[in-house]
């Protein structure tokens, strides 16, 4: 989840339409952005994104649904839900700018569909299925990995799946990364101090494979959204996720898309470079943009 500095922050939370409490972290001043973070992460994995941006603009770092501050997934979960939560957020904040990293720009997206136009759409590659490329096929070893208690080999399923930038997690094998991986996770579990660790994250692996399978039909809807949108993306990041950045360029109509060079899928991340990102957010959000463009 990387390293944050330390910020002072505020906590609140809004209601989604089913009665589940979202909590948030927020800080800064100006006008609302709400930064939603990705799989395997919550709030706290955004804090020096947050804080980059806190100069301009009031933040709200929202835990999504089943960690930290925010409430159970509930039965019956579906990206309908990951949806409200989004509606809920920015109906309740007032914030009119909004960004997703990954999974958690999926239910932006869905939201999209219909928000009005004077929103401010950010999405950093989220993992859509284009063409023959399922972004869930690591889903099936995961379950029967979680079936078996074994969460240090789904994690290592997970990371390998959904093609994680680590140079450690793509080279080395898996009998060597799960004790390794199992190491850390414990290291970590005791060095928390209340944050959402690993053990809390990677049961939620299941409803981000559902954010996915829901959004099947997602890049060819997206062509009803009438926002300004700005699509992100790393020059390092796996071809699959630029290959869903070029469908969804060609489908939203207000759309741009921008390549950030020497950056991963992770970027946003406390671990990767936050303030790059940024830069850019920063730009699209407050002057509308003057970002270079990629076709």
């Amino acid at each position: 989840m990387g390293e944050a500095a330390e910020t002072s922050y505020e906590t609140g939370s809004v209601t989604s339409q089913d009665g589940t409490l979202i909590g948030y972290r927020r800080f800064g001043t100006g006008p609302g952005v709400v930064l939603m973070h990705g799989s395997m992460m919550a709030s706290h994995s955004f804090m020096r994104l947050g804080a980059a941006l806190s100069g301009d603009f009031t933040v709200y770092l929202p835990d999504r649904r089943g960690r930290g501050m925010s409430g159970p997934y509930g039965p019956g979960f579906t990206l309908r839900h990951a949806t409200e939560d989004v509606q809920a957020l920015t109906e309740q904040t007032g914030a009119r700018n909004v960004f997703g990293l990954s999974a958690g720009a999926i239910p932006i997206l869905r939201w999209a569909l219909t928000c009005p136009e004077e929103y401010k759409i950010a999405l950093y590659e989220p993992p859509l299925p284009v063409g023959d490329h399922s972004p869930v096929a690591w889903l099936p070893r995961y379950e029967r990995e979680m079936a078996r208690a074994r969460p240090a080999a789904a994690l290592v399923t997970v990371a390998k799946g959904t093609n994680d930038d680590s140079r450690v997690i793509r080279m080395l094998p898996r009998a060597v990364l799960v004790p390794l991986m199992s190491l850390g996770m414990r290291a970590q579990a005791r060095q928390a101090d209340g944050e959402v660790t690993l053990n809390d994250l990677i049961p939620t692996m299941r409803q981000e494979a559902r954010l996915v399978l829901d959004a099947t039909d997602l890049i060819s809807a997206a062509t009803a959204v009438r926002a300004e949108v700005l699509l992100l993306g790393g020059s390092r990041s796996a071809q699959p996720f630029k290959d869903a950045l070029s469908a969804l360029h060609a489908a939203i109509p207000h759309a741009r898309r921008t390549e950030l060079p020497h950056l991963g899928h992770l970027a946003a991340d406390n671990g990767g470079k936050p303030e790059l990102v940024a830069q850019r957010l920063r730009s699209f959000f407050r002057d509308g943009g003057q970002a270079e463009m990629n076709g």
